[in-house]
């Protein structure tokens, strides 16, 4: 990957986008439903996209908002649904149109008391704490968030009524629906004025700050990080979460500073990604360079991205944690503090997780399940307790409350960036040292990930490879174990491929934005084995690719 000189650097005025001219574009500009790149098209995480290449713009949230409601109708749905939206510029104007279409149709919508930003995780437990014990009138829930994407992209997530993201068997339906709406030019648009569908009968207000505020010391000991007179810093990245931290400090009389409680939409304060743009993402050593510069300061210190679903760690000694390495230390600790944890919940990982949380699992003696990328495959695990945690590579987890029972069935920074100042208290080392002693115990692991190019037609293909179509015997010098083309947990298709070796692995998957696929490599020999890991998977991708394009 290619860095860019910006990179780690104060955003300059020429990277901030035009407020005024983007929201101009969400109203103003109609995306064409025969062009592939402005349909609806949920990804991962929901339908995300940019205004100005009409991939974002009212039209799509006009659309998917009434296909909800078709859904919620097929679906005997018949509870609220919990609205939120995070700080980005194009989540106002898209919670006005969504709720203009829920209140037209008769939904019952719990909006945020006095308009506060909304984080996801909040979102998700509402829904689940209403639904629990319930088996009629169950909530669902609507995130509008781009996540960690840049400024100028807006995002628009769908959470069934288990609380997690929506399987793609509902976002299938939801997203031919929404599309089908488009290319009918919106006829079947249910939608009455703003003014009308705030006064509505069916709109009500609820304090999800209060409630999920109110409820963390049932996951989190944070009796523990008060007695230990923990030094916390957050920085909430002009986020969801901003009025969050504050609340919790005051609830729980916690010695928590917020070093940047400045939202706006432009992020103007961050510092520049990797690629030269400005993202909000807690995992990356060049956006969060700020909260980096004050680690000294802090015992523990730690940031969510723009929905708060995402976390990042930074300690005194190791700095900002990567991801694998916290979760691996997590997981180690609270499968070792949560004695009412049922003795039975497993550990779940995406199959570009780490090896180390394999070894963890095994000293343990904890069920490891592995699935694809995407947190939709943890929801049901973590509602009903047969998992204990689940977390991805990308720095989003969620995890039981103390009792054993769900607490969110989505991405939760909130909890994790908590939990290591639990761990710092009751250890009396930070997650850095932690991670240290399970490389003492287990070995180092050298992990990394790159990206090459691909066409849309390639991405396709890759993501319908099968392991006969993979001719290599050998990964830097070692026969091949295993070639993996569905997860080892639930038989999942990976939308790519895995290719396992006794000392390594790699794993490539295609990007859903950009014409590029993704390499995740590991390695227990070192940094060069790792680099023979990475050169050698993209020629076995690469002509893998090829074959399947001869046929």
């Amino acid at each position: 990957m290619k860095i860019s000189p910006l990179a780690g650097k104060p955003a300059p005025p020429t990277l901030l986008v035009d407020i005024a001219k983007l929201v101009t574009a969400y109203y103003s500009d109609l995306p064409d439903p025969s062009i592939p790149a402005q349909r609806v098209a949920f990804g991962t995480s929901g339908h995300r996209g940019c205004a100005f290449e009409r991939s974002f713009n009212e039209a799509h949230v006009l659309a998917i908002s009434q296909a909800i409601c078709r859904y919620r109708r097929q679906q005997g749905i018949g509870g609220p649904l919990f609205i939120g939206i995070d700080t980005h510029a194009l989540s106002g104007p898209a919670f006005a149109s969504a709720l203009q279409v829920l209140a037209a149709n008769g939904v019952d919508v719990m909006v945020s008391a006095g308009g506060e930003y909304t984080p996801t995780p909040a979102v998700s437990l509402a829904i689940v704490n209403h639904n629990r014990g319930r088996s009629t009138g169950l909530a669902d829930g609507i995130v509008v968030t781009p996540s960690h994407n840049p400024p100028d992209n807006g995002g628009f997530k769908y959470n069934p009524p288990h609380g997690g993201p929506a399987g793609t068997d509902v976002t299938g339906w939801i997203e031919k629906q929404a599309n089908n709406i488009l290319e009918g030019g919106l006829r079947e648009v249910k939608r009455m004025t703003l003014a009308q569908a705030e006064k509505a009968p069916t709109t009500h207000q609820y304090d999800f700050l209060d409630a999920y505020v109110g409820d963390l010391g049932n996951v989190i000991d944070l009796d523990a990080i008060r007695g230990a007179h923990i030094r916390m810093g957050v920085d909430p990245l002009g986020g969801a979460g901003v009025h969050y931290w504050p609340a919790i400090a005051d609830r729980y009389r916690l010695d928590l500073s917020v070093v940047n409680p400045a939202v706006d939409a432009t992020f103007r304060f961050m510092t520049v990604d990797w690629d030269g743009r400005i993202r909000m993402d807690p995992s990356s050593t060049y956006a969060m360079q700020g909260l980096i510069g004050l680690k000294d300061r802090f015992d523990i210190a730690f940031a969510c991205d723009t929905d708060h679903d995402r976390h990042g760690i930074v300690t005194r000694e190791a700095g900002l944690l990567p991801p694998n390495h916290y979760l691996s230390a997590a997981i180690y600790y609270l499968f070792q503090h949560r004695p009412d944890w049922p003795k039975d919940a497993a550990i779940g990982k995406t199959v570009v997780s780490t090896r180390m949380i394999d070894r963890v699992c095994a000293k343990l003696a904890r069920k490891l399940h592995e699935v694809p990328v995407g947190f939709k495959w943890f929801s049901a695990g973590l509602l009903d307790g047969t998992l204990g945690f689940g977390g991805e590579e990308s720095a989003g987890a969620s995890f039981l409350r103390r009792d054993g029972t769900a607490w969110t069935t989505d991405k939760d920074g909130l909890i994790p960036a908590l939990l290591s100042a639990e761990m710092t208290a009751r250890m009396e080392r930070d997650p850095g040292e932690i991670y240290r002693d399970l490389t003492a115990q287990f070995g180092e692991l050298a992990a990394d990930r790159v990206q090459a190019a691909a066409t849309p037609a390639q991405k396709i293909r890759l993501a319908q490879l099968e392991p006969r179509q993979v001719n290599s015997k050998s990964l830097a010098g070692e026969p091949i174990q295993a070639v993996l083309t569905r997860a080892p947990g639930n038989d999942a298709a990976i939308g790519g491929l895995k290719v396992i070796a006794e000392h390594g692995w790699f794993a490539a998957r295609p990007s859903g934005t950009e014409n590029i696929y993704k390499i995740y490599g590991e390695s227990s020999r070192g940094e060069a084995h790792l680099r023979d890991i990475l050169t050698e998977a993209q020629h076995i991708v690469d002509q893998a690719l090829g074959a399947v394009g001869e046929t």
